[in-house]
């Protein structure tokens, strides 16, 4: 378990500070992580800086764009993207303010449904960074309405939740498209729910795709045979990680998800391979 390339901190909605995950990952002996926060790329900087003293540990700059597709949701990594890019910044900061008004309209229904959510106390969870719905689970739990931060999601905050509310998206092929502008590779995250997910795949290689997250939480032998297969049939790259957030309750943790050394490698060496191409 050297690699993990899905992986959240306090920039958005995970519970671990860009230092913590990276001596995290570096107490488990990891030899490659991605820092993939939703719509943020505030605590790459951080992160790169605190593996600085851990020559043995690669820290890869990346990003989660969660889009919007008729029926439901794709989410974008972006790895080795330029974390200073102008472009990017501005659309990602767009998407936290949308956030933050989306988390609002939801504290609004929670409220006609008889539960009480401080807009303070979810700020203050978010730690001055992206607010997401696990910090409005947080803040549920905290006051005793839901058992589990699952249960929010499941009775209340879910897409087909009562407390749910839209907020503005990209679509999967212009956050593709705003990820390669910002030098970076773009992967779709945890595909095998998605409808028909060969033909988005097939859309989304035109417009600068080069990657499939196979190796994921829940996700069996057959489910990874098949994405590995669709990558395959695409000429595609597979990427994995645990997606973990560090909140506190039962997820998989830094490393828990079996993802080949050689995704990563690939990853790198296409990565270094733009690189050349774009100084020549």
């Amino acid at each position: 378990m050297e690699v993990d390339l899905h992986i959240h901190s306090t920039a958005s909605d995970g519970g671990l500070t860009p230092e913590e995950v990276v001596r995290l990952a570096t107490k488990k002996g990891l030899s490659v992580i991605a820092i993939t926060d939703h719509d943020s790329v505030d605590g790459i900087a951080a992160a790169l800086a605190a593996a600085e003293p851990f020559p043995s540990l690669r820290v890869i700059p990346g990003v989660e764009i969660n889009t919007d597709i008729p029926n439901g949701e794709v989410h974008i990594l972006g790895y080795f993207i330029d974390h200073e890019n102008e472009e990017l910044r501005h659309a990602l900061e767009t998407l936290r303010h949308s956030r933050e008004i989306r988390a609002r309209k939801m504290i609004a229904k929670l409220g006609e449904l008889g539960i009480d959510v401080e807009w303070q106390r979810v700020q203050k969870l978010a730690g001055g960074g992206s607010v997401g719905r696990p910090h409005l689970a947080q803040a549920m739990f905290e006051q005793g309405y839901v058992s589990s931060l699952q249960e929010a999601f499941t009775k209340y905050i879910g897409r087909r939740g009562p407390a749910y509310a839209e907020r503005e998206r990209l679509s999967p092929a212009e956050a593709v498209k705003l990820v390669v502008r910002a030098g970076g590779l773009a992967v779709i995250a945890h595909p095998a729910d998605i409808d028909s997910l060969e033909k988005l795949v097939a859309e989304l290689k035109g417009v600068g795709l080069v990657g499939v997250e196979a190796y994921y939480n829940g996700y069996g032998r057959k489910t990874i045979h098949w994405l590995v297969h669709l990558a395959n049939k695409y000429g595609l790259l597979t990427s994995g990680g645990s997606d973990f957030h560090g909140l506190g309750y039962d997820e998989t943790p830094i490393g828990g998800i079996e993802v080949p050394l050689d995704c990563a490698r690939r990853l790198i060496t296409m990565a270094e391979q733009r690189e050349k191409v774009v100084t020549r």
